[in-house]
């Protein structure tokens, strides 16, 4: 609900407002029993709207102002970095077994054992997680700690249990296909030829 009445009468009155019409494309809600949700706004033209929106939402019954600070260093954090997922248990299973593949095919080019080609892919899988994985990224608010850490350091100057439990980051035109024409294909269709 927006203001009390439901989100497809709200476009309704966008649409009669604007005169151009809308759809509503992707939505992503978070929420915490006890905690916040933090929201940070990358290239805000007005209050909520630019290029980037990110949620991210930390669960602790810690002070909220604090944990909003660093939800929302976070949150700036994701508008930066994009990561694929929270933790290696949420990768999509398909996008590290390509890989691994790929990994073990560069490994096999090298000469080297099989038993140190496994240590070279294990290697290398970790440097991924590092790399697309939230909670193993280096911070970039402090890129001496991961942002895994930079959570332990708030749980523990909270005295509390503080979980990241989730984010989403949208991009503004992110997944729009756009159709791709030959320009000249077009030109002929156009003038009968």
């Amino acid at each position: 609900d927006l203001d009390g009445k439901p989100v497809s009468d709200a476009i309704t009155d966008a649409i009669a407002t604007i005169g151009e019409n809308m759809t509503l494309r992707r939505t992503a809600v978070l929420s915490v029993s006890e905690g916040v949700v933090a929201s940070y706004v990358h290239g805000a033209v007005s209050e909520g709207l630019g290029k980037i929106g990110v949620l991210v939402a930390l669960a602790s019954s810690g002070d909220k102002d604090k944990l909003n600070a660093l939800g929302r260093q976070i949150a700036m954090h994701v508008a930066a970095t994009s990561p694929l997922a929270l933790n290696t248990a949420e990768l999509d299973p398909a996008v590290v077994e390509r890989e691994k593949a790929v990994f073990s095919e560069q490994a096999r080019e090298s000469g080297k054992p099989e038993n140190i080609i496994e240590k070279m892919v294990e290697g290398r899988l970790r440097k991924f997680y590092e790399e697309v994985t939230l909670e193993k990224q280096a911070f970039v608010i402090n890129p001496d700690q991961t942002v895994e850490q930079a959570v332990e350091a708030l749980a523990k100057e909270l005295g509390t249990e503080v979980k990241l439990s989730g984010f989403v980051r949208f991009a503004l035109g992110e997944g729009i296909e756009k159709e791709e024409q030959d320009f000249a294909a077009e030109v002929a269709a156009a003038t009968g030829q």
